[in-house]
């Protein structure tokens, strides 16, 4: 299920994530065994899409010319929402510019939010958070084919089953005219358009919001957003619930911990915990605590609400991430407890800062984007060393300050045209 970090746009569950781990061996085959390999695995789908419905000139257009992509089958190691320390995730998702981006699109689209929450009953700020969080609100949804990506994982992996699942999938979207195969790309393991489905969650989920007769949540607003309450509320939204709040914790708290740990909030309250400003606890139903960093950092009470959220992408920081853009959106700030680290994250803003003090030094990034990928890395452990820093290549505010002190530059590169 990227903004300002790419994998947001990616498959649903983490297990899905991890079966890809056998596959990098196709990296070191021969390219002429590769090629043979690849003509016999499409035969063999071709003959199993025909058996499954799939009209064979739909097949044969639709993978027509299509040759296997290595590139995916490293990119499973790259997850943000498991590699990243949870501090400079967030800030990279939740930033000003994604809140205010996300204000003046929430009024832009109220009609249809509130159409989306009155039918579904899922809230109108976590449906546009998970808009800002899957694509920046539509401005990224992922670049690659998703025919090629699907067909390379068909074909490769210890979970060929599962993509071939998908790769079905997406040729009923395009057999049923919902959406053309030249507009059916997205992230390498398929997930796709606004709000970044796969397309088996398409098939089962997707709904048309907008009355045009397709389902289209790549270039549909209306679309999207339905889908993404339709989702929501299928993975158990409860109407009215809060997703879970911030807490504070009692000194040297040791007792239960985990969003499956579920209590009610009588024995949270008997245990020391209250609300981050001191209040009692309140809502209904039995609620997890959440401790992304640790007893140090910001703790969280989760009701049911979270889980649904989670189930959109299984991992907590994603979840977090979610629900936190969406109390931006409503108006809150930020949270109470920092994170225990002394080099906390920075926006996009600030990132783009970053690469642009970089780039006046000499050091290639690229266009200064807010996307900290592997030359960005890699300049900054160039100018760590240089500054007589640790080499960790990470753009947080410890290298902001640093290349502010050292060089002059303007405060905030533009974003890019």
């Amino acid at each position: 299920m990227q903004p300002t970090v790419s994998p947001v746009a990616l498959a649903r569950t983490q297990s899905a994530l991890r079966v890809l781990v056998g596959a990098a061996f196709l990296l070191s085959v021969p390219a002429p065994v590769l090629a043979n390999e690849w003509a016999s695995c499409v035969k063999e789908l071709r003959t199993i899409a025909i058996g499954k419905g799939i009209d064979a000139q739909v097949f044969d257009t639709s993978l027509a010319g299509v040759e296997p992509d290595a590139d995916i089958l490293k990119a499973f190691d790259n997850q943000p929402e498991f590699t990243i320390a949870i501090w400079d995730y967030l800030s990279g998702l939740v930033d000003e510019e994604r809140v205010a981006d996300g204000r003046a699109l929430m009024e832009k689209w109220a009609a249809v939010l509130a159409q989306a929450e009155e039918k579904f009953g899922v809230d109108r700020f976590v449906i546009a958070a998970v808009w800002g969080v899957e694509s920046d609100y539509g401005r990224i949804m992922g670049k690659r084919e998703l025919v090629r990506s699907l067909t390379t994982l068909s074909c490769s992996g210890r979970r060929q089953a599962f993509f071939r699942g998908e790769l079905l999938a997406t040729l009923r979207i395009v057999q049923s005219g919902d959406i053309p195969i030249g507009s059916l790309v997205g992230s390498w393991a398929g997930a796709f358009g606004q709000t970044q489905f796969i397309p088996s969650t398409y098939q089962r989920l997707a709904v048309d919001f907008d009355g045009d007769g397709r389902r289209d949540i790549i270039g549909s607003v209306p679309d999207a957003l339905g889908s993404t309450a339709n989702y929501l509320k299928r993975a158990g939204w409860v109407t009215g619930q809060s997703w879970g709040y911030e807490v504070r914790l009692p000194a040297g708290y040791a007792g239960p911990v985990g969003r499956r740990t579920k209590q009610a909030l009588t024995q949270w309250s008997e245990l020391g915990i209250r609300q981050a400003d001191g209040s009692a606890l309140t809502g209904t139903g039995p609620a997890g605590l959440l401790l992304p960093s640790g007893a140090k950092g910001p703790a969280f009470i989760v009701f049911r609400n979270f889980d649904a959220i989670f189930a959109y992408n299984a991992a907590e920081s994603y979840a977090l991430a979610i629900a936190h853009l969406a109390d931006r959106l409503r108006g809150a700030g930020a949270f109470r407890t920092p994170w225990p680290t002394d080099d906390p994250g920075i926006g996009r803003a600030e990132r783009r800062e970053v690469q642009q003090r970089l780039l006046d030094r000499g050091f290639d990034v690229g266009v200064p984007d807010g996307i900290v990928g592997a030359r960005t890395r890699t300049a900054i452990r160039a100018f760590q060393a240089s500054a007589g820093l640790a080499q960790d290549g990470r753009a947080g505010t410890r290298v902001l300050q640093a290349l502010r002190a050292s060089t002059s530059s303007p405060a905030v590169a533009p974003l890019p045209k």
